[in-house]
């Protein structure tokens, strides 16, 4: 800035001034201060003019799985709000370690991004000593986190569970299996939970039949095979998400069982596949919108105690959920 005005004959206020569109400058002095910032390429330095104001204008969202189509929705949702905002957004993956996601945080942290979006590895708020000591206002994403009470966006499990089996049962069926993911996850308990509830609720038949992931096509086919031929064959299977709906519909073409489905979380493709596969749908995209609203709200002082919302899920009836007698006819 001093080079600036050395060479435009001017104080290095004035540059100022110009670079900042204040007012105060005469118009043949701004278009001759401008035409030396073009010649020597002169370029603000935001980064100490961010400081100087205490922020820097960045959010960040830690997630588990970038390549998920869920999180690559919740993303673009999250810098949809902070463009609006004019903040950059910094997206990272913890991979499912909670030890990472430790890492991470503290990184942004030091970072002095302004707040943080996350979609926790676990339950356990492993950085909750840091973001106390540093005041960065985070809210928590899909699961929960024990300890301090922190603004949490959950999706209905429950509820998307329960339309998914009732769904089921309205086309006859009544042995039903339920696929789920890890147990170590929250949601994926969740899930699982609903599942058992609503079969003994709607008083199914026999235990819930329920196998929980990590998943492939070959460890589904290893409870599937024996489920759809033992004495009291099932019919139809629910996924707890849309990972483990992949890979049942592998399973079910390679060994050829007319099973019918309902996934939770929809998925693209899942209109052209034949049948068309029942969604439960969550919408990651609003989930992403509510989040990144409540940080900013937070962000601009809102000291209300912690709130969770529950946002509410829809069943997208596509075709899968029918008896494969009733497709056929």
């Amino acid at each position: 800035m001093a080079d600036v005005a050395a060479e435009a004959h001017v104080s290095v206020k004035t540059v100022s001034r110009v670079v900042n569109h204040e007012p105060g400058v005469r118009p043949d002095t701004a278009e001759r201060v401008r035409a030396v910032i073009e010649r020597l390429g002169f370029r603000r330095h935001d980064g100490a003019r961010l400081m100087r104001q205490g922020r820097t204008f960045t959010i960040a969202l830690v997630v588990e799985d970038l390549a998920n189509p869920f999180y690559s929705q919740v993303g673009a949702a999250v810098e949809r709000e902070a463009r609006i905002r004019q903040h950059q957004l910094i997206t990272a993956s913890a991979e499912g370690s909670p030890s990472r996601e430790r890492a991470v945080i503290e990184a942004l942290v030091n970072r002095r991004v302004d707040g943080i979006v996350v979609v926790p590895a676990d339950e356990s708020a492993s950085s909750d000593a840091v973001l106390e000591a540093s005041h960065t206002p985070i809210v928590y994403m899909d699961r929960p986190v024990r300890g301090t009470p922190r603004d949490t966006i959950l999706s209905d499990n429950h509820g998307g569970i329960r339309s998914a089996v009732e769904h089921l049962v309205a086309h006859g069926h009544r042995n039903i299996a339920f696929y789920g993911d890890d147990p170590a996850f929250w949601t994926a308990r969740q899930r699982r939970d609903a599942f058992v509830a609503t079969h003994e609720g709607l008083g199914l038949p026999g235990s819930p039949r329920v196998s929980m992931g990590p998943h492939s096509s070959g460890s589904v086919q290893e409870t599937l095979v024996p489920w759809s031929r033992g004495p009291e064959p099932i019919t139809a299977v629910i996924t707890g998400n849309n990972r483990i709906t992949l890979a049942v519909l592998l399973a079910l073409r390679e060994q050829r069982l007319p099973l019918s489905l309902v996934g939770f979380d929809d998925f693209e493709l899942a209109a052209l596949i034949d049948p068309p596969v029942t969604v439960v749908h969550q919408d990651p995209a609003a989930m992403g919108q509510k989040a990144a609203q409540q940080l900013f709200a937070r962000l601009l002082g809102d000291e209300s105690p912690a709130q969770t919302v529950v946002m509410p899920t829809r069943l997208i009836v596509r075709a899968s959920g029918l008896r494969r007698a009733a497709l056929n006819r």
